[in-house]
């Protein structure tokens, strides 16, 4: 007898139901991805980017005039006062970096474990770090109140006699935040080579339809520009494999600072003997919450932009609900600590920190425990159910609840732990003035004007990355390179 003819055999394929929405929908081939994520930079500027832009820059202006302002005539244009010596500059630190967090996460500990859905939403995650930490830079700098004196923190050769005070945490904050903001720098940088590459290619063959003179100056010029980022970035073997082996290294670099430097800068508050703030829990607490509110950052930018940009098949339903999952997950960590933080305030004995906990939920300032607890808590549980977290309406208005709720986090924790001191004659109410809420408004315009420019003149989306993912490059999948011994897909 014969032997009988070996059929192909593959994988065991997975029940209907139990299969995932693919990363790139409708099985686009890599030409269309990489035509669809370049299509942002070498098309025409439209209209709503110019629209946002002109906004956003006025707004960063209005920033920088209050600062301005504030240098002149001296922190007393704040609403601080006595026993409130911290206000909305430390709460408004504490929030951008915060929202900071989200990209390192993304690209780094995702990466590590090997989580393919990053792919998508790392680039602008990243974008986002680097531009939401140079936001919260702002605010300590003008925050010493004589900013020409900015410098006595920083670990310079000394000439008068003058050092850092390396026991104080905000110093300790100068460390964590640069390295966290130069690491960050590094590493958006190492994973936008290989597309710098693509971009600079893509123009090349593009100069070639190019009659104008003017536009094939202007296409040198982009050419050039890319290229010299590119690092003379080729796709070769060689190219790949240390290009890999860097982007490992640097994620290795980033995962402790994400777990660092907002365990570093909850050491501003933890490190004191202050009632409401000298709590153990404080660095798990704001890691958690820190993560929890880059996500809700994440969110509000990217479901907007993949809707503008036409990206619904690159930045599929799947990632949204994704990283609304993730928010669920740390904003019921969040809600834990929030409960623990009484506990331990009752179980230590100590009036005074008791007392502290009662005047955040009832005291002047209840109404904003309330906001930071519905936003932070109960918000999020409504993830739970898959309809709304497929709904990217109802999804983009609750991750804009989440950022709210969490920058009442920060004003609640500096504010109620300061407004009643230890001597009942010092308590006052802390009241915002104009200059501080449009020093903050501005810095929403400073953060909106840098990602309008990197979305228009680089990749949103990693398009190597993206490619990566896909079922044609699995050399396993029915769709990918692989054939069996009969020699079909």
């Amino acid at each position: 007898m014969g032997s009988a003819a070996k059929k192909p055999v593959y994988l065991v394929e997975t029940p209907k139901e139990l299969e995932r929405e693919p990363l790139v929908a409708n099985k686009r081939a890599p030409g269309w991805i990489s035509d669809q994520i370049a299509a942002v930079i070498e098309g025409k500027t439209p209209r709503w980017w110019w629209i946002a832009f002109v906004i956003s820059f006025l707004t960063a202006g209005m920033c920088f005039s209050m600062i301005g302002y504030l240098i002149v005539t001296g922190v007393g244009v704040w609403g601080l006062n006595q026993p409130v010596m911290w206000g909305w500059a430390i709460v408004n630190f504490v929030w951008w970096i915060g929202i900071g967090h989200a990209g390192t996460l993304i690209s780094a500990i995702l990466f590590l474990l090997r989580q393919k859905w990053r792919t998508s939403i790392n680039r602008a995650a990243e974008a986002m770090t680097i531009f939401a930490v140079m936001c919260a830079g702002i605010f300590p700098a003008i925050h010493v109140g004589r900013i020409w004196f900015v410098w006595y923190p920083l670990p310079i050769p000394n000439a008068n006699d003058i050092w850092p005070q390396f026991r104080s945490p905000l110093l300790w904050d100068v460390f964590a935040v640069s390295t966290y903001f130069t690491v960050s720098l590094l590493f958006w940088y190492m994973g936008l080579i290989p597309d710098l590459g693509t971009m600079r290619d893509r123009l090349r063959l593009q100069a070639e339809k190019i009659k104008e003179p003017f536009a094939k100056l202007i296409n040198k010029v982009k050419q050039l520009l890319y290229g010299f980022f590119a690092l003379g970035w080729t796709g070769s073997n060689r190219h790949w494999s240390n290009y890999e082996k860097a982007y490992l290294l640097l994620a290795g670099l980033s995962t402790p600072l994400v777990l660092s430097v907002h365990s570093i800068v909850s050491f501003d508050f933890a490190v004191s003997q202050l009632p409401g703030w000298h709590t153990t829990i404080f660095p798990p607490y704001f890691v958690a919450g820190a993560v929890f509110s880059g996500f809700g950052m994440v969110l509000t930018i990217l479901i907007p932009m993949r809707k503008l940009c036409k990206m619904e098949e690159i930045i599929t339903v799947r990632h949204i609900e994704l990283m609304c999952k993730v928010t669920l997950a740390t904003g019921s960590i969040v809600g834990y600590a929030y409960g623990m933080e009484f506990f331990i305030a009752w179980y230590g004995g100590s009036p005074y920190e008791l007392y502290a906990f009662k005047n955040r939920a009832f005291g002047p300032y209840a109404w904003a425990y309330w906001i930071m607890v519905s936003c932070n808590v109960l918000t999020p549980q409504l993830f739970w159910f898959k309809k709304i977290r497929t709904n990217m309406v109802v999804v983009f208005i609750l991750s804009i609840f989440v950022n709210i709720g969490m920058w009442f986090e920060r004003f609640v924790i500096v504010v109620t732990s300061l407004h009643r001191d230890f001597m009942p004659s010092n308590w006052g109410y802390y009241s915002p003035t104009w200059v501080d809420i449009l020093t903050y408004v501005g810095t929403m315009g400073f953060f909106m004007t840098l990602f309008l420019l990197f979305i228009r003149f680089l990749p949103l989306v990693a398009i190597s990355e993206v490619k990566g993912v896909t079922p044609q490059a699995d050399p396993h999948d029915k769709l990918g390179g692989a054939k069996d011994e009969g020699g079909t897909h």
